[in-house]
């Protein structure tokens, strides 16, 4: 576990244990790095100047690295590979290309698409043009396709956007917003088995208790 109580650490951590945050406690997990973790509440400390200053959409997360602010889940899983290499997790060069694609796809096209689908929001055929992701069962026929030739997202080695594109894979068989197909059970049993991810869980789960 890499949480410091130490008011000198250099790499902070803005979070709620019943959010995307989840995804960025894992990755930073699986850096090893020292972290210093500040919880918030939703409608409270959120919405507060000092935090809309980090963060003027008021959401978790955030991570605040020597000075320099990171949003988004998929942008700080990147920005932490690329700031610790020593984790093996960024890409390496015959890698980077499924990296990137996989990883802003599920960024962008497939949570779009996942949302729309629990939002009851229903696309016609003429709207799919004006969509990035199309339709729901292409988005989902499409990552299940990439995962279908390969152990991890960009091959047959896990990195940081396994973390991003796993945690979708997994929370949306969990909660019903993906099918249960071979190919993401498959990944997703891979992924549960990671010392971090089960970590990162645990420290979740005992904060969301204490909430």
């Amino acid at each position: 576990m890499a949480i410091t109580e130490s008011p000198d650490c250099d790499l902070v951590f803005y979070t709620n244990p019943m959010s995307r945050a989840r995804i960025v406690r894992w990755m930073l997990e699986e850096t090893g790095v020292p972290y210093r973790q500040e919880l918030l509440e939703y409608g409270t400390t959120m919405k507060s100047p000092e935090y809309l200053a980090i963060n003027p959409m008021g959401k978790v997360p955030a991570i605040v690295h020597q000075g320099q602010i990171v949003t988004e889940c998929a942008a700080i899983c990147a920005y932490l590979a690329e700031a610790f290499p020593e984790a093996g997790l960024a890409p390496q060069p015959s890698e980077r290309a499924a990296y990137y694609r996989w990883l802003f796809f599920a960024a962008g096209p497939l949570e779009s698409a996942v949302i729309n689908r629990v939002l009851g929001v229903s696309i016609s055929d003429e709207q799919r043009r004006m969509v990035g992701y199309g339709d729901y069962n292409l988005a989902v026929d499409t990552l299940a396709k990439a995962l279908a030739g390969s152990s991890y997202i960009a091959g047959e080695r896990f990195t940081a956007a396994d973390v991003y594109v796993g945690a979708q894979v997994m929370w949306g068989m969990q909660f019903g917003s993906l099918p249960k197909r071979p190919e993401f059970e498959a990944y997703g049993a891979r992924l549960a088995d990671r010392t971090a991810l089960k970590t990162a869980t645990a420290i979740d789960e005992k904060l969301g208790e204490s909430a």
